[in-house]
């Protein structure tokens, strides 16, 4: 079992929590974005193997987005920060 350390409830298991995606910023004039460029931002992910950046839900917890940075190989877990975006920003 994965733990996940939530930074506003502490260390906590896997199961309470929803995988929110990679944490990426979100294009600040999506209007100007190419159908090709906005399809791109959406639907391609990296697909890193070794250390990313995700975005996390404590949905049964605190219900906070964070962003973790994680191994992919490993599920080793080197830190988890409170979201600096709303997942709204990040979609």
């Amino acid at each position: 079992m994965l733990i996940i350390k939530c930074p506003y409830c502490g260390d906590r298991e896997e199961t309470e929590f929803s995988y929110g995606g990679e944490n990426k910023k979100r294009p600040a004039d999506p209007y100007s974005l190419s159908d090709k460029e906005w399809a791109e931002y959406l639907f391609f992910k990296k697909n890193t193997v070794g250390w990313h950046n995700e975005l996390w839900n404590h949905s049964h917890g605190c219900r906070r987005w964070f962003s973790i940075e994680r191994h992919t190989v490993t599920n080793e877990i080197k830190q988890s920060t409170p979201s600096q975006l709303s997942m709204e920003e990040n979609i």
